[in-house]
């Protein structure tokens, strides 16, 4: 079969075409999948993508799958996982009528995953501040939404801040040949002085494409009417371990190779092209 993997991250299988938007890993090829999918019509047996869909607009995600459903090959298979917005709605919910009986910690963090990857203005956002507390004050239920994962966030979010010391090069010929083979960083230095104020709406700007925020959120309703908006068909919901894809647990996309699930709180979907 030809498989085709989206927005692989560091996850991806050499049985797969593996695609992000930087090289992750050997093999993998880069491309912005914000202006399609760079193969042909029919292509494909089987499209997969984790925790990729929210990271484009309502309207950005309906012209992804558009481009899904075009590189499959009529009766291909397409598997989506997302952030399940349900049983983060749900976590929330019971955690608000625990923080109400006094213990508050569970109801913060679900606050954080309701919203701080929607609403974050800088890398990492306040949910990798909370990851910083060592010791954490709630890891059992931390772990259990986000999985295997939590260790590599809690190792990056408790890192130390490296120690940056400016470049401060002496005499003019020396600051002159110092920023000739920086233009990027002449170009900021004109920038700031033009904006000045407006400078910081830039950067947010930036970093609100850059593609780490949310920009929309699914549900098991949502996500099959959007599939079917695209033009698949028998959208059925899935687990980590279940497909209609042959050999899913051997490729080791969404469980590692004991079957402890990557991301505990996604939402898995699978549909097909007509025929």
């Amino acid at each position: 079969m030809n498989l085709l993997n989206l927005g692989c991250g560091k996850r991806f299988h050499p049985a797969w075409i593996n695609v992000d938007f930087v090289v992750t890993g050997p093999g993998v090829r880069e491309h912005d999948l914000r202006t399609g999918i760079p193969f042909g019509a029919g292509t494909f047996d089987v499209v997969y993508h984790s925790h990729v869909l929210e990271h484009f607009s309502q309207e950005q995600g309906r012209l992804f799958l558009g481009e899904c459903l075009r590189v499959l090959r009529p009766g291909g298979l397409i598997r989506v996982a997302v952030p399940d917005l349900e049983r983060i709605a749900t976590g929330y919910l019971q955690a608000l009528a625990n923080a109400m009986a006094g213990a508050h910690a569970d109801y913060d963090w679900m606050m954080l995953e309701l919203y701080d990857q929607t609403v974050r203005e800088r890398p990492g956002g306040k949910m990798q501040e909370y990851l910083a507390q060592n010791p954490l004050p709630n890891e059992p239920f931390i772990r259990a939404r986000i999985g295997k994962e939590m260790d590599q966030i809690v190792v990056h979010a408790q890192r130390p801040a490296p120690i940056r010391s400016a470049v401060r090069p002496h005499g003019l010929m020396r600051k002159i040949r110092h920023y000739i083979r920086r233009p990027d960083q002449i170009r900021e230095m004109v920038l700031r002085r033009i904006l000045r104020d407006e400078y910081r709406l830039l950067e947010l700007g930036r970093f609100r494409r850059r593609g780490e925020v949310h920009l929309w959120m699914y549900d098991r309703y949502s996500l099959r009417r959007e599939l079917t908006a695209a033009g698949f068909i028998a959208p059925q919901s899935q687990s980590a371990t279940t497909s209609a894809c042959a050999g899913w647990h051997e490729f080791q996309l969404d469980t590692d190779a004991t079957g402890v699930v990557y991301k505990p709180d996604s939402l898995f979907m699978e549909a097909r092209k007509p025929n």
